[in-house]
């Protein structure tokens, strides 16, 4: 069986509720990584992988709950790859991080 049909992902979708993230050019952050995460998250889904997602909607998530909510899925083993997103502005726009 090929190794990365065993592993489970965790997509974090960055940012949310009360944290907007990086706000230009009537872009905000947490909007389009939500939307990145949730297509992300379908594809996978879609191919059979085990995935979950941190949020589906524009909720808070301090830095303390993030990780714990991340956990709460799978654990914290090998067999889990975390996918946070992030879109960051620089001086020609948004740059995307995955």
């Amino acid at each position: 069986m090929d190794e990365r049909a065993t592993k489970k992902v965790v997509i974090d979708a960055g940012h949310g509720g009360d944290d907007p993230g990086t706000i230009a050019n009537g872009i905000t952050e947490k909007d389009y990584t939500l939307k990145i995460s949730q297509y992300i998250y379908n594809r996978l889904k879609d191919l059979g992988l085990d995935v979950s997602l941190t949020r589906n909607d524009d909720i808070t998530l301090n830095p303390n709950e993030r990780p714990k909510k991340v956990q709460s899925f799978y654990g914290d083993g090998s067999d889990v790859i975390v996918v946070s997103n992030h879109i960051n502005a620089g001086g020609e726009g948004f740059s995307y991080h995955c």
